[in-house]
């Protein structure tokens, strides 16, 4: 039976079949993340770790659970909590669980994009507040989308699947890579550089992997490339975008609005963004689907039993 570590609950679809694989598993039965001196002591002896993007899993992590660690398989799609190239450097594999969540982060992205444009939060606190007294034509008047322009940092699967359901409300696209994507030719999005993209752009939507050259990527300069119109949705990670700067630019009417999933120090946000009511914000909810969450912890569970098995990983990225 290999000893493996599921770090948090997760599915139990992903459960089941670490113990049908693996003979087994022990959980961290919390829904909350352990402390580092906690986690340390869980992942020692371990052969395999099945985690999730609140544990940071650094080289001080992989020697505590010492040199017959094989496997860290993540469950979400980024692996930015896991030091790849220390597990690279002491044999470890890392997994991840691209695809599944494709859609259900897009369509998130889309349901923050017609909730800041048509100041869906602003209009439902009052409403909430017993502030509203009726009907008004000058009440809460928002941006139209169809027909305007959407501009998408970072082409991959899931900017992707944002410009597809652009072509329902019949608007131009145009998208930033490294290198032209076929997909979003096909979808007749145009790939333009950043600053033309902020600057002819109704509605920016961020889809970029957080690396060292994805920080902040969207700062106040970049914020004042944008139109006073415009709106900026971010479901990808929270530290690409510049919180402090965001949140100055939507009390000086800069941009008009925001929608964010995703933030720089989770579960902390800065102060500020409490204070701009033209801010939607959820709680990292873009993957929170109950068919997507068991298909993470399906894919992550087959991830780890693979290599444990002496297979393959079906999703490696070391």
């Amino acid at each position: 039976m290999e000893r493996v570590f599921v770090t948090r609950v997760i599915p139990q679809i992903g459960i089941d079949i670490l113990k049908r694989e693996l003979g087994g598993c022990d959980v961290n039965t919390s829904d909350k993340p352990l402390p580092k001196d906690e986690l340390k002591a869980q992942v020692k002896g371990r052969t395999g770790i099945v985690c999730l993007l609140t544990d940071m899993i650094d080289g001080e992590i992989l020697d505590a659970a010492g040199p017959q660690l094989k496997v860290v398989s993540n469950v979400a799609v980024g692996y930015n909590n896991i030091d790849v190239k220390a597990a690279t450097a002491r044999n470890v594999t890392v997994t991840n669980t691209p695809g599944v969540l494709t859609d259900a982060t897009a369509d998130l992205t889309w349901a923050l994009l017609m909730a800041s444009a048509r100041r869906l939060g602003e209009s439902e606190r009052v409403l909430r507040a017993h502030a509203w007294h009726g009907w008004g034509i000058l009440q809460f008047l928002g941006q139209e989308v169809g027909g305007r322009t959407l501009g998408i940092i970072g082409a991959g699967r899931i900017g992707a699947a944002v410009a597809r359901r652009a072509s329902g409300f019949d608007m131009r696209v145009l998208y930033t890579s490294r290198s032209p994507k076929p997909e979003m030719d096909e979808l007749n999005a145009t790939r333009v550089d950043l600053d033309t993209l902020l600057k002819e752009s109704d509605f920016v939507s961020l889809h970029v992997p957080l690396t060292p050259e994805t920080k902040h990527i969207i700062g106040a300069s970049e914020l004042q490339k944008m139109k006073s119109t415009a709106h900026i949705i971010n479901t990808a990670r929270g530290p690409v975008l510049d919180e402090a700067a965001l949140a100055a630019a939507l009390k000086a009417g800069t941009i008009a609005g925001a929608g964010l999933d995703v933030y720089e120090a989770e579960p902390t946000i800065h102060p500020a963004l409490f204070e701009c009511e033209n801010a939607i914000l959820l709680p990292h909810i873009g993957s929170a689907t109950h068919s997507t969450r068991n298909k993470m912890a399906e894919m992550a569970a087959t991830n780890c039993a693979a290599v444990l098995h002496g297979k393959a990983a079906l999703n490696p990225v070391s």
